[in-house]
């Protein structure tokens, strides 16, 4: 097994998570196999408990790990489909350690971070690396490992340690390392400064770590003398400094590698150049500059609780994306407060609440996706409801098919106090409640989560025509309410027809309103397994219903072709 690791310096937030998975496409692109781990420094024993605000969204994968936005990155650009596993986290090592000690497993040696837990680290590196992730049988040729954080941090001294020993146990010819590193611009002088990354290289090195490439981050192109400069201070070849400058789209970066002879650097150092190929980026070429000569777009009105930091919606971002350049459309997303959109927030805030309505009535489509809490339901309510009486297309996803529930209860059957137990536990009527096999004391891992069956109960609904007919879908869950079995049936007779149930038959998945344009909800997520150039289908009859092509995309695609 061959290992790149792919390191950060001198601040965080410069894009090694799409960096790595760049390296990855490249490494594709050349007809080698490629896995990939990322390493989250943090004593959390994966992302689940943590805040949309603090560390952007929650990704799930099929197998119900809720992971760091970085392994949604690979899976987008490798088509790969991970595991919980290949995210480490402190809190994994250190609890398989601690669970390790109290069986008596280290025969009564003091337990310690050298070698115990180091030896952790490399044994989980080691054994994920060749669980294969791209449907082929045997381990991959090469794993890309990206450690998160910033070289100097305490909470990493572990890992950097660990894959020092690493680097040192499977040879010079298995191990690259990749230091991603900044070179800023001072305004004032307007030279670009190499002092940063040689003090962040100097830091490394000083950890027995020594990078084989450097990745700079950079708002233009490195100079030459800049390039020259690095090389000396770094130890590092002038042909292994890469510059990753800002681009128009990231489906550019593994071109921009690919066009620094990234790849030819790695393979050397991997010693891979006899059976690796010249690498193949035409379908990405394509993609990158298809999405740069679109000119027309489309107006989303995203309503949501965390629109403070988009990254909180990342893999939805990524869906529209991909939905909208299958259109040839651009996604132009008009992000909402939902909590603007409420009738207190005409009174505390007029300004925002009457620029949160211009812009949802301005919109061609509403999504509003998932969350957790009460904040902001009432706004969300009152953007289903606008969506449901014009014929605005809408699509809700997991909190939001429950708000098109609530809002449908409350509007068109007259109860005015339905709502979700989450929301209100003493509601006369919960259209929404809390899954039986739910904790109540428990947060993490304690939500139905991962990939789930979902049967169509009909082929004659818009979700089985965009699912192309198919009998069922796999799609992922993250959620611990439903929709209340119990009032399903006055829910369809008012006219919401619950399409899409599990195996069951007891639990919604998809909702749609037949007298609507495109009024869907769905309990799952289908943004996460939206991949570029395979749009999820439920973001492309957003769109396409947006521009009022989902009637014809439907007749021409009718028979599954």
């Amino acid at each position: 097994m061959k290992f790149v690791l792919v390191s950060g310096g001198v601040v965080s937030g410069l894009g090694k998570g799409v960096t790595a998975s760049s390296v990855g496409v490249v490494l594709k692109a050349c007809g080698l196999r490629v896995t990939s781990i990322k390493i989250d420094p943090y004593l959390n024993t994966d992302a689940g408990t943590m805040s949309p605000f603090e560390h952007g969204e929650v990704f799930v994968l099929d197998d119900g790990g809720e992971v760091d936005l970085d392994l949604g990155n690979y899976e987008r650009f490798l088509d790969v489909t991970l595991t919980r596993d290949n995210n480490i986290t402190t809190g994994k090592i250190y609890q398989s350690v601690l669970e390790k000690e109290r069986r008596g497993d280290y025969l009564g040696k003091t337990v310690q971070v050298v070698p115990h837990i180091t030896n952790a680290i490399k044994d989980w590196i080691e054994s994920v690396a060749v669980i294969p992730v791209d449907g082929q049988e045997g381990p991959a040729d090469v794993c890309v490992i990206e450690l998160g954080g910033t070289v100097g941090d305490i909470e990493s001294m572990p890992f950097i340690e660990a894959l020092r020993q690493l680097s040192f146990s499977v040879g010079q010819d298995n191990f690259c390392l990749i230091h991603v590193s900044l070179i800023p611009v001072l305004g004032v002088v307007g030279e670009q400064k190499t002092k940063p990354t040689q003090h962040s290289v100097r830091e490394l090195r000083a950890l027995g770590l020594t990078p084989h490439l450097l990745a700079c981050r950079s708002a233009q192109p490195l100079l030459a003398n800049t390039k020259e400069k690095l090389s000396q201070f770094c130890h590092v070849p002038i042909a292994n400094i890469l510059n990753i400058h800002d681009v128009p789209n990231i489906w550019h970066i593994p071109l921009l590698l690919r066009n620094q002879n990234a790849h030819h650097s790695i393979l050397n150092q991997l010693n891979l150049l006899s059976i690796a190929t010249p690498p193949d980026l035409n379908d990405w070429t394509k993609m990158a500059e298809k999405f740069d000569n679109i000119t027309n777009s489309v107006r989303i009105a995203m309503v949501g609780k965390y629109v403070g930091l988009t990254d909180s919606y990342l893999s939805f971002v990524k869906a529209l994306l991909h939905a909208c350049i299958a259109c040839s459309l651009k996604p132009s997303i008009d992000w909402i407060a939902a909590s603007d959109l409420e009738d207190d927030s005409a009174k505390l805030t007029p300004e925002a609440h009457a620029a949160a309505w211009e812009t949802l009535r301005n919109a061609k489509c509403v999504l509003v996706p998932g969350g957790f809490g009460d904040r902001g339901v009432s706004g969300m309510i009152l953007a289903a409801k606008y969506a449901r009486e014009n014929n605005v297309p809408y699509l809700g996803i997991c909190l939001g098919m429950q708000i098109s529930v609530i809002e449908f209860a409350r509007s068109v059957l007259g109860l005015e106090r339905a709502n979700s137990t989450e929301f209100d536990a003493e509601t006369p009527d919960p259209v929404v409640i809390f899954m039986p096999e739910g904790s109540r004391t428990h947060m993490g891992s304690t939500m139905r989560l991962g990939s789930r069956r979902t049967l169509l109960q009909t082929p004659d609904c818009i979700t089985s025509k965009l699912y192309c007919n198919t009998e069922y879908v796999d799609e992922r869950h993250r959620h611990r309410y439903e929709v209340n079995p119990e009032v399903i049936g006055v829910l369809e007779e008012a006219g919401l027809k619950f399409v899409g149930r599990d195996e069951t038959g007891k639990r919604m998945e998809i909702l749609e309103l037949p007298s609507h344009p495109f009024y869907v909800g769905v309990q799952f997520h289908p943004e996460f397994k939206s991949r570029p150039g395979r749009p999820s289908a439920l973001f492309l009859g957003l769109i396409l219903a947006a521009t009022r092509q989902l009637e014809a995309y439907i007749n021409t695609h009718q028979n599954g072709s």
